[in-house]
């Protein structure tokens, strides 16, 4: 038999040529198919991977997370979106050792495509995390023009929002209000974007654009009771009382269980009945609220004397060593108490049309008594709280 073999064998140098060739081919695609099976077993793998480290990252579980991505890159190493978890899990870990480690992926991602949003955005936080302000407002402005695979106008608005919130964390108010100006032009008609553009606003003390704000939602729903107790809390930061007045009346009606609100009416309520500068109020009423306001004074001197251990006699009047002691500790109290007791004769000539200055001179004693014992005693309740508000929003609270 195995003389036989050898007829069998091509002697043709051609048709060993192809069988060879035919061989290599086969041989090529056999392994080419083997490579593609791993090389898809790795992505699967690597996928799945990617899921776990997604679900642990949104569980705070950042570890985990970190080591999820990590392996799914060893199976898929040139996978972007693998790279900018990871980069993220680490930032968030809140770890600083692995800040650097965060930002030298995504710089890496950055530098092959520095218009990506996502990107920009992640790098943007990582400059937010070392609170470092030019940086993270380049990236922030770099994102929000960038290129998003999708949603590109809410996620322009939710990277200003975040920059502004920064700013505003950092205490850059010049920064924060120009972005806030931005945001103001560009919001959509979203009654929960207006609400929050009003609450910014009034982070960063601009209380009349919160307020404008805030009517924008109620343009869209006159009995809304988030905006009307936005409203309302927006124009008594700003003093406008009477306006206030009404804006939490209505949020009061709306919720009358909510507490803070009706705390606001009532002492919105009591700057009004109690200011002596409103105008439209005859002399009459205006005399009866200066006497009204500097009996209050008094009894609050007296109640913050007896709450911090202050002998308002014995310190106006010290004797001895101890009694001097005494009233150099408590002289603002006892300087006050000598004040009022000096103005209380003049209380009689405030009907005299010769006295033009007297109302703002007993009503400074009256301010002074005010803000000197919120700051020795705490802060004041009902009428002493609407006494010290006039006092520090004279110019508004007079409208």
């Amino acid at each position: 038999m195995s003389r036989a073999l050898p007829k069998f064998i091509p002697r043709s140098g051609p048709v060993i040529l192809l069988i060879l060739t035919v061989a290599a081919a086969t041989g090529f695609a056999a392994v080419g198919h083997l490579v593609a099976r791993f090389n898809a077993n790795q992505q699967a793998r690597g996928h799945k991977l990617y899921e776990q480290g997604l679900t642990d990252a949104s569980a705070g579980h950042y570890d985990a997370a970190i080591a999820a991505f990590r392996a799914a890159l060893t199976c898929d190493p040139g996978n972007s979106q693998y790279q900018l978890s990871l980069a993220r899990a680490l930032r968030d870990s809140n770890v600083p050792a692995r800040l650097d480690e965060a930002e030298s992926y995504l710089t890496a991602l950055w530098q092959r495509t520095p218009q990506d949003g996502a990107v920009n955005l992640a790098l943007a936080r990582v400059a937010a995390h070392r609170g470092n302000t030019d940086d993270a407002t380049r990236y922030y402005h770099n994102a929000m023009y960038g290129v998003w695979a999708a949603n590109f106008d809410s996620n322009r608005h939710k990277a200003r929002v975040e920059l502004i919130q920064f700013l505003l964390k950092q205490n850059a108010r010049e920064k924060a209000d120009s972005e806030l100006i931005a945001l103001a032009a560009a919001l959509p008609a979203d009654p929960d974007a207006h609400l929050q553009a009003a609450q910014l606003f009034a982070e960063a003390q601009d209380y009349s654009n919160a307020l404008a704000q805030c009517r924008e939602v109620l343009h869209f729903d006159a009995k809304n009771a988030a905006a009307l107790s936005c409203a309302g809390e927006a124009a008594y930061d700003a003093g406008n009382y009477t306006v206030a007045q009404r804006y939490l009346q209505a949020a009061v009606n709306a919720n009358p269980q909510d507490a803070n609100m009706r705390r606001l009416l009532q002492t919105a309520e009591l700057v009004l009945s109690a200011n002596p500068f409103r105008s439209h109020i005859s002399d009459a009423e205006r005399n009866r609220r200066i006497a009204a306001a500097f009996a209050q004074a008094e009894q609050r001197l007296t109640a913050c004397a007896r709450q911090t251990g202050v002998d308002l006699k014995a310190t106006a009047n010290p004797t001895g060593s101890a009694g001097v002691n005494a009233g150099v500790k408590n002289q603002p109290l006892a300087d006050l108490q000598s004040r009022w007791t000096a103005t209380k004769p003049d209380l009689i000539r405030l009907r005299s049309a010769a006295e033009a200055d007297l109302p703002d001179a007993v009503m400074d004693v009256v301010f002074q008594i005010e803000r000197q014992t919120a700051a020795s005693c705490g802060e004041p309740q009902a009428l002493d709280e609407a006494l010290l508000l006039i006092s520090q929003k004279r110019e508004a609270t007079s409208q």
